[in-house]
């Protein structure tokens, strides 16, 4: 074994020992999760980027090297030209890694002080601080994305599912007619003319078909197939809500009847096995979704009238489950399968592109198994479901789960908004809220006009009196033009010479009103000087560059000199 081998094996024995110690605790999808975090994405990269590094007490600057390496990764781009370059964007989840990480070197260090002997050779500073995995930002940041993303799908989604159904009826048409057509001959179907293609050797109860114009040959008992099982999944996401791995593990026995106690009707109700929560939980079947689940079912049987037993792959506890009649099942090969998460996700995507929609940039738009999730419980609650009843049908554990999978829709706010409106109108009189006639509109229009005064305008509101008897300088409703200065200057002298009359002549009842209309006048000044531009601009000069760096005492004197030169 070379030295560098003992040394870098000594993190991967580890990141091994910690992944064998979480084990009995874990699923394997957890297990698998945290291998990728502490295996692949932190020590393999060390290993690559800096094979010295013998033990877990990592350098500052390998330290931030590693942060800087995963947390962006290259995306290949294509441009207008057809071109494809890569480029550096952000990794999403680079901070699960390092929330793995940091708990990876704390578990070391709790373990140590249970057995010193074994982990406490082990024992070194975590990498990641505690204010590197501060998520209120980045939650908030996600759930927009979330939301945006909801936003952006929800809307089209009539446009989906019209789409897998009309590509259903259409692929049904074609194979009905095409099985009544004989070999060589031309047949018309869902607005397509078709040859029935001449297959000697073909395989028994496959039809296949031509295209004159391109010459393509079609399998269309494929395309058929292809096209129920399409609409069949899109259907039954957009009405459940249901995880993806929930789909799959659908089966006859998940149809069951509940009679309820006081009308004595038998409703329709979908079992959902436990799976992420371990939690069982009924959903009510509607009638669109009865009819689904029974051209399913009419679907899945075989010749005796049964749906056939099929052995699904966990793929998230890598163990295969006991057969069981699933409903998402087809025949391959002489062989009935069950689905795939990964087949579900592909016939999405070409439902997807034969719709033609496409996102904000102009990509196609893309739809996941767990986006309908979201569009469910969005439209759910919207249409007036009670979050809490929303979660119970979702299956989570917590009800701020459930209102994370809501999008907010701007539409809320406004009809919140104009339901206030219509409140606060219903208080007032009616007639408040009818047409004006021609005279209240030239009132109204008039007031407008009537507020300018020799000084300024008047902010008084529409149809309230003047309460100062037209004493404008009085008023703090006047809004003074600066314009009107030298008016005003007028009207405070004139004031002052009154003033001065008055006191003179002993007529004190005129001073004390006098005085009142003086000190709006005043005011009013105050307020021009205020909105006026003051002060007048100072040339500070061109600083002048030194040879040499000047001394503190030499700083003083150059700035005082300056100083001097200015005034």
């Amino acid at each position: 074994m070379t030295p560098r081998s003992s040394r870098s094996r000594s993190g991967a024995l580890a990141t091994r020992r910690r992944s064998r110690e979480r084990q009995p605790a874990l699923d394997y999808n957890s297990l698998r999760s945290l291998s990728y975090h502490l295996g692949k994405c932190f020590w393999q990269n060390i290993e690559q980027h800096h094979p010295d590094a013998d033990s877990l007490r990592l350098a500052p600057d390998v330290i931030g090297q590693w942060k800087q390496r995963i947390a962006t990764k290259d995306k290949t781009v294509t441009g207008p030209d057809g071109r494809r370059t890569s480029a550096k964007v952000e990794r999403l989840n680079h901070r699960d890694t390092l929330t793995q990480v940091r708990a990876f070197y704390l578990d070391i260090a709790q373990w140590a002080l249970e057995e010193p002997g074994r982990w406490g050779p082990w024992v070194a500073p975590s990498p990641v601080r505690a204010n590197e995995l501060e998520h209120r930002k980045l939650q908030r940041r996600r759930k927009a994305r979330v939301d945006a993303r909801t936003r952006e799908r929800l809307p089209v989604l009539p446009i989906l599912v019209r789409s897998v159904d009309q590509r259903r009826r259409d692929a049904a048409a074609t194979l009905e007619a095409a099985r009544h057509t004989s070999p060589g001959e031309v047949f018309t179907a869902a607005g397509q003319q078709l040859v029935r293609a001449v297959v000697p050797h073909g395989t028994a109860g496959r039809i296949w078909a031509e295209d004159p114009d391109t010459g393509k040959r079609r399998d269309l008992g494929l395309e058929d197939e292809r096209a129920f099982w399409t609409w069949a999944v899109v259907e039954v996401l957009r009405a459940t809500g249901i995880r993806i791995e929930e789909l799959l593990e659908l089966s006859h026995h998940s149809l069951v009847q509940y009679r309820l106690p006081t009308t004595g009707e038998l409703v329709p109700l979908l079992q959902i096995v436990p799976s992420k929560t371990d939690t069982e939980r009924l959903l009510l079947v509607s009638p669109e979704l009865a009819d689904v689940l029974s051209a399913i079912i009419c679907r899945a049987r075989n010749s005796s009238g049964a749906v056939p037993l099929v052995r699904s792959y966990d793929r998230r506890e890598c163990e295969w489950q006991a057969p069981a009649p699933l409903l998402f099942q087809r025949r391959i090969s002489g062989e009935d399968r069950a689905f795939t998460d990964e087949t579900v996700r592909n016939m999405l995507d070409q439902a997807l592109i034969a719709t033609g929609l496409t996102d904000t940039i102009g990509d196609p738009l893309r739809y996941t198994p767990h986006d309908f999730r979201r569009l469910f419980i969005t439209d759910a609650i919207l249409n007036g479901l009670p979050p809490h009843i929303a979660q119970v049908i979702a299956g989570h554990q917590e009800i701020n789960v459930t209102l994370g999978y809501k999008a907010v829709y701007p539409e809320e706010a406004i009809q919140a908004h104009m339901a206030f409106l219509a409140r606060r109108r219903s208080l007032r009189p009616s007639e408040e809220y009818r047409v004006p006639t021609d005279d209240e509109w030239q009132e109204f229009l008039g007031h407008f006009e009537r507020r300018k005064v020799s000084i300024g305008a008047c902010g008084r509101a529409f149809g309230t009196p003047c309460i100062h008897e037209h004493a404008c300088v009085r008023c703090p409703m006047l809004w003074p033009d600066p314009t009107q200065r030298d008016r005003l200057v007028e009207i405070r002298d004139n004031l002052l010479a009154w003033i001065a009359e008055a006191e003179r002549e002993g007529w004190l009842g005129e001073v004390e009103g006098l005085q009142v209309s003086l000190a709006g006048a005043e005011d009013k000044l105050a307020q021009m000087d205020r909105r006026s531009p003051g002060g007048t601009a100072i040339d500070l000069g061109m600083p002048r560059i030194a040879a040499a760096q000047p001394t503190q005492a030499e700083g003083t004197a150059s700035l005082t000199q300056s100083l001097d030169d200015q005034q």
